[in-house]
């Protein structure tokens, strides 16, 4: 792991992009993010949970956390075998109503559809050695809601998850990366010990763990250029 901090990407949608969408950057072909994997493999970088970013230890070697927002079908149908290929982990942040079912906030604003994972899909992803957390019940402006109201998202959907896969959700994910001190309080209220934003930069020891930062990966431009150029800075000068 950087000295420094640790760095966090997130993705959303892996594959070919269906006609009508709106937010483009939010897909990734399996071309660019097998490239992408394959850059950071020989970088020098393994993966690590959000739980190890909890613990930075000195010794381990280069780390980079990757994370996939709302639980897309398509993340496992073209992440896994690259994901595989690098021997790479990762988490997924399910919307915990909509399982099974499609990205219905995401239409509400014209977007295309997309079929999010089922349950059978959702353990095949554990199967393969990932990681879920909660990304709420609906996927709402959580800072647009009653306290009373951000609290069920946050609290429920850990509940749904953990009752679901049987396995433990410590782990969240602010929708549309919207917070404030008092949905971060909820989340540790929740029991979460750690909780993603959209805010980019490597995370240092200063940092809250329930406010962490992530780079968003997408399609070529100028910002993912910075991304990758800044991880390659920084991992030069603790060579």
């Amino acid at each position: 792991m950087f000295q420094t901090g640790a760095p966090i990407l997130t993705y959303h949608k892996l594959g070919p992009r269906p006609n009508g969408v709106r937010l483009k950057g939010l897909y990734l072909s399996e071309t660019l993010f097998t490239r992408q994997l394959g850059e950071l493999h020989r970088a020098g970088f393994t993966t690590s949970t959000l739980s190890e970013v909890l613990s930075p230890d000195k010794n381990l070697p280069r780390r980079i956390t990757i994370t996939f927002d709302d639980g897309f079908r398509n993340v496992l149908h073209f992440g896994l075998t690259p994901l595989r290929t690098f021997q790479f982990h990762a988490i997924l942040f399910l919307v915990a109503d909509l399982i099974g079912r499609t990205n219905e906030w995401e239409q509400r604003e014209c977007e295309a559809r997309e079929l999010l994972m089922d349950q059978a899909q959702v353990r095949e992803w554990l199967a393969a050695g990932h990681e879920i957390g909660s990304h709420t019940c609906t996927h709402p402006f959580l800072a647009r809601l009653s306290t009373h109201r951000a609290s069920e998202e946050i609290t429920a959907s850990r509940k749904k998850i953990e009752d679901l896969f049987g396995v433990p959700v410590e782990h969240f994910c602010y929708p549309y990366g919207e917070w404030n001190e008092t949905l971060r309080d909820l989340v540790a209220d929740a029991g979460y010990k750690t909780a993603c934003t959209t805010e980019p930069g490597v995370n240092g020891p200063a940092d809250s763990r329930l406010a962490l930062k992530r780079f968003t990966a997408r399609y070529p431009s100028r910002n993912l250029k910075v991304i990758w150029s800044r991880l390659r800075r920084r991992t030069r000068s603790k060579v």
